[in-house]
């Protein structure tokens, strides 16, 4: 047990500290406030605000469709609605899609892309986002709701409420904590993927004005700094990794924060 703990702490100090070490120094005011003008892949000037708020048009609209489309279905996986033998085989399904790797989903949406006829977007991007994170956000709420004590909703039904107004305003409520740290889970999970993205979001280095145009994202911003050969420019590529951490470490910070509160609010 001391040696695994040893080998995962060990292997996140280094993870972090090269990011820190390499990219702390290389972050400015430019960096974060402009998009890349001419040459900046050759050491010019400019920033990457345009990969930044394309990770977040692309993660946060990705999240919200998959929060509403995965509460409807762990809900339906209780035992107040779904058979048993239904709700297993969903639920190997979701593991199984959990396991797929993040390419798989880019090269499914690539697919229907070429078959609609349409190029790389903003909202094909979202699409596959959306179905890389279902799986993790739905898999964790349906967790959490199996551990709503079966008391309380035969309370609700004893005073007249039905299924649906159990579902979403006694089970929902009571099972928050668990339901909001899988959907900062799959938030994290998509505002840090770049597989799933880099055959339908494309890259650009303007902000997107709509949903139909391409963008790029802090991932595939790192992936193509990296690529040069230029040292200055590497080193971008690392203050991006160190800015795409703070956001992953901001969001797990915020995960546990609202957890606590809303564990407040529950029933033991």
């Amino acid at each position: 047990m001391i040696s695994s703990l040893i080998i995962v702490i060990g292997s996140l100090v280094i993870i972090v500290g090269l990011i820190v070490f390499n990219g702390a120094s290389s972050i400015s005011l430019e960096m974060i406030t402009q998009t890349p003008s001419g040459g900046y892949y050759l050491g010019k000037g400019g920033g990457i605000l345009n990969a930044i708020l394309g990770s977040l048009f692309l993660a946060l609209p990705a999240t919200a469709f998959a929060y509403l489309i995965g509460l409807g279905i762990a809900l339906f996986l209780q035992r107040d609605f779904s058979h048993p033998k239904i709700s297993i085989f969903i639920r190997l399904s979701l593991d199984i899609l959990w396991g797929i790797p993040s390419i798989i989903y880019g090269i499914f949406c690539l697919m229907i892309m070429m078959l609609l006829g349409i190029g790389t977007s903003l909202i094909a991007g979202i699409v596959a986002l959306t179905l890389l994170e279902l799986p993790i956000i739905t898999r964790y709420m349906d967790e959490s709701i199996k551990m709503v004590p079966h008391g309380l909703k035969e309370g609700a039904y004893s005073l007249g409420s039905t299924r649906f107004e159990t579902a979403l305003k006694v089970v929902r409520k009571q099972a928050a904590p668990g339901i909001m740290a899988g959907v900062l889970l799959g938030l994290g999970r998509g505002i840090g993927d770049a597989a799933s993205i880099l055959f339908t979001a494309g890259f650009s280095d303007n902000i997107p004005e709509s949903i139909f145009d391409s963008t790029a994202s802090l991932p595939t911003m790192i992936y193509h700094l990296y690529s040069s050969p230029i040292p200055l420019v590497r080193e971008r590529a690392y203050a991006a990794a160190f800015i795409l951490l703070l956001i992953v470490f901001s969001i797990s910070i915020l995960s546990r924060y609202l957890s606590r509160k809303l564990t407040k609010h529950v029933i033991v």
